[in-house]
């Protein structure tokens, strides 16, 4: 019996890699360096000017990506526009011009504020420090009515991203415990305010539409090099702050996510979607860097990611999978993940039948031997990434900067939150270090700067990774355990 339980096992092993090298033969005579090459080059010209979000140069983006599917064979999907478009209803916030802050007798200087929440507001309240407002923080503290004053970050983190998501959780945990606003001191790491007044001084930001004219809660962010705020309001005294900040405005600003689809050839299994999924906007233009550049022209971030999610595209197109594929690139990612997020409410297809989200997102590459994945481990189709990347010479890891919290900073967090496995593909670091810096959000992320004999076998991963997870029986699914398993079982019924 033991003996042909091996022999079953080696047959099944054999079967596995001779499907493995027949898949693999597709995706080499598909997936070449040249194609490659003229989409990234494309994407991130001059020309698109940076694809930012309600700029001509991301329309451009999401037609060329759109009529590409349409080149390739992909289908429309039912409820779209012109095709391939899913209109995304964002909106231009446009942040009054005056707002202050005083504790007490003492005022804070103008270029020492930013506002990033609030309109038309004038109160004068108790506030409550919280120290660098933890759950721990909040917990128990009569906080209702109040205004909650907090530290940026964390006292062993004050990397500029982590800061910047942190913030989003204290003013969930303000709101939570009933307070009329929040007043975080940026006092840790001084060098971190010229970044955030570099992209967020900008007067305006997008989201979607708000209908509570109600809603008076405020957060502003104050520079505290020498920390004397955190001083002040750590005054024995009874103290007060008082809060003004202007009207702000709402101007519509009409987006899209690009959207195709390609029917499975299983009777069964079709019904059964993967996604294929990126962002294709980025950051723009902004003030000019040493160079003179002044377009951040977002090769790795994401052309790459898209040009991902076309050659799954062309393959599946050419010759389609078991399971069905939808393909989506998602508009505002650089915005806070807002295409990805209306659309996980807006779903053009029931997303109890979209079994796995294979999202593409990047920072840059420090390590040519690698692919990144960030959530390798967390589902049950980590094997079929490994395999497809060791078939083409590369190496897949899981998350080498976990503090990074690079899982919940992209757009296949939505779907995780939907319950759907949903881990992303990158290109090979082994930390964010310099060489990461060096172009992560930078005028000189150029296409000229990328090795594209890695990127073909980069790409090539990714593709064959597709077709593994698209043509095993098995369903792909979360790992026992894992933040968001009870979600998949919740939507799957399981």
């Amino acid at each position: 019996m033991t003996k042909k339980l091996w022999i079953i096992s080696a047959l099944m092993l054999t079967s596995l890699w001779v499907v493995a090298q027949d898949q693999a033969e597709l995706v080499t005579n598909t997936i070449k360096k040249s194609t490659i090459k003229g989409h990234i080059y494309f994407l991130a010209s001059d020309e698109l000017a940076g694809r930012e979000t309600g700029t001509p140069g991301i329309d451009v983006a999401a037609r060329y990506i759109s009529t590409t599917f349409q080149r390739y064979g992909v289908s429309p999907v039912e409820g779209a526009t012109e095709g391939y478009f899913q209109e995304v209803p964002l909106v231009k916030n446009v942040a009054p011009e005056a707002y202050a802050l005083q504790v007490g007798s003492e005022a804070v200087d103008s270029e020492d504020l930013l506002r990033m929440e609030g309109s038309g507001i004038e109160l004068t309240s108790d506030f409550v420090f919280l120290n660098y407002g933890t759950e721990e923080d909040f917990d128990n503290k009569k906080i209702n009515g109040k205004i909650a004053v907090v530290l940026a970050g964390q006292k062993d983190n004050q990397d500029y991203r982590f800061v910047y998501q942190a913030s989003a959780k204290k003013s969930s945990l303000a709101k939570e415990a009933g307070a009329v606003g929040i007043v975080e001191l940026h006092a840790d790491n001084p060098d971190n305010w010229n970044t955030f007044k570099g992209f967020m001084g900008r007067g305006s930001s997008i989201g979607f539409k708000s209908e509570d004219k109600e809603d008076s809660f405020f957060k502003l962010w104050v520079n505290d090099p020498d920390k004397s705020w955190v001083k002040r309001v750590n005054l024995k005294m009874k103290q007060e702050m008082e809060v003004t900040i202007g009207e702000a405005m709402q101007l519509p600003m009409p987006s899209k996510n690009v959207v195709g689809m390609v029917e499975g050839t299983d009777p069964e299994l079709k019904d059964e979607f993967i996604i294929y999924s990126a962002h294709y906007d980025h950051l723009g233009i902004g003030k000019p860097n040493a160079v003179g550049d002044s377009i951040y022209n977002g090769a790795r971030d994401n052309a790459v990611g898209v040009v991902t999610v076309m050659s799954a595209a062309e393959s599946i197109a050419k010759n389609p999978t078991k399971r069905s594929a939808l393909f989506i690139l998602f508009t505002a990612e650089e915005k806070g993940l807002l295409g990805s997020k209306y659309y996980v409410e807006n779903p053009l297809l029931p997303l109890d039948q979209m079994v796995y989200c294979f999202n593409s997102d990047n920072g840059g590459y420090n390590d040519t031997s690698l692919t990144t994945i960030i959530g390798l481990e967390r589902t049950t189709a980590g094997k079929h990434i490994k395999k497809a990347s060791e078939t083409f010479g590369l190496k897949a890891i899981d998350d080498p900067a976990g503090e990074q919290g690079l899982f919940d900073r992209s757009d296949n967090v939505n779907f995780a939150k939907k319950g759907i496995p949903a881990p992303t593909f990158s290109l090979g670091f082994t930390a964010f270090d310099a060489e990461i810096g060096k172009y992560y959000h930078q005028q000189s992320d150029n296409p000229e700067s990328i090795d594209y004999e890695y990127m073909e076998q980069f790409f090539r991963a990714f593709v064959l990774s597709a077709r593994l997870i698209a043509n095993d029986e098995e369903t792909p699914f979360w790992i026992e355990g894992d933040k968001y398993y009870e979600a998949g079982k919740a939507l799957y019924g399981k």
